[in-house]
């Protein structure tokens, strides 16, 4: 929406114009101090024509003129804009770029509303209380305003008013004695603004904010107006989870700068070259053509990054990229591009709640199992492969899902997706054990820590034997024990996950799957040195699932590790014969008796 405001349009947009049109008011009032009234007015019924003719920032770079007259730019207007229309009416999600403005804007708009609106009342939110009030940090957000007012003529202050004046202005506090409008601060704790009542709320830098969720209920009934600005950083906060909500959005990306997207281009549907803005695109210049909007500003900052994070979270808006990523983003991309595709089929498996025996499939629109085969006559999964059955197993409340990945073992496809966050640990298994006999005694792997430790008695009891039993993975024998389950340890987790990782990346194996392969993007290194659910980290996770999330990716990479087992089984198979008699046979011998017990509970399906 393109700004229309009715002052606005007087007031020059360059520089030295800008100067000495703001000089040119200023000698007005002292010429006729009833110019005065009419500025204000003016101000009070037009946004834009008060920040541009009357509002300076601050900017350290810019030595030695720090002090900078406000100018905005066309998209600055249109988030101011839209900023003024969600106060007192709704919450808005500020999505940005880095040095686009975003935070100044965030604080002028309430402090106009402040200054010619009677009895605003406006809250100001950030990570620390330095950051929110402290008078010798530009950072903080009451700074921001206190250099406004400095800066300001005298007589467009709100009468009584001054930064200096202590019945006014104290630490979080800032009142306007004409209209009896005020602004306060706080730091983000779970209890912020609770029993409060405010005109609006910023919340800045709200992805940086630990206790997120419960700042979102607690300010959740003082306000109709929740203002969120902030980058990206990763997806384990409440920030993310926002902006997946319908809550409205304004996006302020580096893109619609004027300064930095000169020469803007981008990669065409063959791989071409798009120049898009061609103003500043050089003669003979080198594009680097990955398919994202770039410029020759942006590329220059890519080469002063330390990591692909930091241009993901300071210039992208790239909530996944921004959280250090396990999975290499264009190694997924690329598998999503290469295999991903819409299920052949959606429904459910009826089955036997006793037994666990698969009775028939079904097919339903809104049905838990996706499958990428084609059944036979009987509605039945084709078995002349042998097929491996992973399961992450989550607790069933709704905060996290269980999942089941079916593969086959031959083509290292996948052919089977189920997902439910609402069932039971008990009932999950018999749903698995079903589905496993369906796929023609797939051989059943599953995590076997917190909830699956539930899922695996169930496993036993119904008398399903085709399953994975405990091995040490960091030996060299790597002997199994008659402990059912894969064990997740940092080390183990790490392993499985970079052994998934690699087929990705080597193109290995086909996921048909487009939300497990972008549930891999949600991966990141943590700070112990391991791979975690980026949620794994979040002190604030309400479901309290840490590192037991259940997902399609933990069950994908348990399925791989399936695939392995059965290629090592193959290979032991097709080995020569040891002669009989011989010192490597009396070993062999030895070994097995050792192992038989563990042998007889592989079952007979397996091979």
């Amino acid at each position: 929406m393109k700004a229309n405001t009715p002052f606005y349009k007087r007031v020059p947009k360059e520089i030295e114009a800008n100067l000495r049109y703001r000089q040119k008011l200023i000698q007005a009032v002292i010429d006729d101090p009833s110019y005065a009234d009419v500025l204000w007015d003016a101000c009070s019924k037009d946004i834009l024509f008060y920040i541009n003719a009357f509002v300076w920032t601050y900017d350290p770079r810019r030595e030695p003129y720090t002090k900078l007259p406000l100018i905005t730019y066309g998209f600055q207007d249109e988030g101011i804009l839209e900023i003024v229309r969600a106060i007192g009416s709704h919450d808005l999600l500020i999505e940005k770029s880095r040095d686009m403005g975003a935070s100044w804007i965030c604080v002028v708009v309430p402090e106009w509303s402040w200054h010619f609106l009677p009895l605003q009342s406006f809250l100001f939110v950030s990570r620390t209380e330095d950051y929110v009030d402290k008078n010798d940090n530009p950072k903080s957000l009451m700074w921001k305003v206190d250099f406004m007012h400095r800066n300001m003529p005298p007589w467009l202050l709100p009468p009584g008013y001054h930064p200096d004046n202590k019945s006014c202005r104290t630490s979080l506090h800032i009142k306007n004695p004409h209209n009896g409008s005020v602004i306060d601060g706080e730091s983000t704790t779970g209890r912020v603004a609770r029993g409060d009542r405010r005109t609006a709320i910023l919340l800045d830098e709200f992805a940086a904010v630990e206790q997120g969720r419960a700042v979102l209920s607690s300010t959740r009934d003082a306000t109709n107006s929740r203002l969120f600005n902030s980058t990206p950083e990763g997806t384990g906060n409440a920030y993310y989870e926002m902006s997946l909500t319908d809550i409205k959005k304004l996006r302020f990306h580096w893109s619609a700068h004027p300064l930095k997207n000169r020469g803007l281009y981008t990669t065409g549907t063959d791989g071409e070259l798009v120049v898009l803005i061609p103003d500043g695109y050089p003669e003979n210049y080198q594009p680097i053509l990955d398919g994202k909007l770039r410029s020759p500003w942006y590329d220059g900052e890519c080469k002063r990054v330390a990591s692909p994070k930091e241009i993901a979270q300071e210039l992208d808006i790239d909530y996944l990229g921004s959280g250090w990523q396990f999975f290499s983003a264009d190694a997924v991309q690329k598998a999503v591009t290469q295999f991903a595709r819409p299920a052949v089929t959606v429904g459910h498996l009826e089955y036997d709640g006793a037994t666990a025996e698969p009775i028939r499939f079904r097919e339903e629109d809104r049905g838990n199992l996706s499958l990428w085969c084609l059944l036979d006559r009987e509605n039945n999964i084709p078995t002349e492969h042998r097929m491996t059955l992973a399961a992450d197993i989550s607790a069933g409340t709704g905060a996290s899902n269980s999942c089941l990945a079916g593969w086959d073992v031959v083509t290292k496809e996948k052919v089977l997706e189920y997902v439910n966050p609402y069932v039971r640990p008990e009932e999950f298994a018999r749903q698995a054990v079903a589905m496993a006999r369906w796929m023609g005694n797939a051989f059943l792997i599953w995590e076997n820590n917190g909830p699956g430790r539930q899922f695996g008695s169930r496993v036993i009891e119904l008398g399903y034997s085709n399953i994975y039993y405990r091995k040490n993975d960091e030996s060299i024998t790597k002997k199994v024990s008659d402990v059912p389950g894969w064990a997740s340890t940092k080390e183990t987790k790490l392993v499985l996950m970079g052994d998934y990782r690699s087929a990705i990346e080597k193109a290995v194996c086909v996921n048909r799957s487009r939300l497990a392969l972008e549930e891999c993007l949600e991966y990141i290194h943590d700070p112990q040195g391991g791979v975690s659910h980026a949620r794994a980290n979040d002190k604030d996770d309400p479901s309290g699932a840490k590192s037991n999330h259940g997902d399609r990716a933990i069950a994908d990479a348990l399925a791989w590790k399936g695939i392995g087992e059965w290629s090592m089984k193959r290979r032991d198979q097709d080995k020569p014969e040891v002669p009989h008699g011989s010192l490597a046979w009396r070993r062999k011998m030895q070994d097995e008796v050792k192992r038989s017990k563990q042998d007889d509970k592989l079952g007979d399906g397996w091979l």
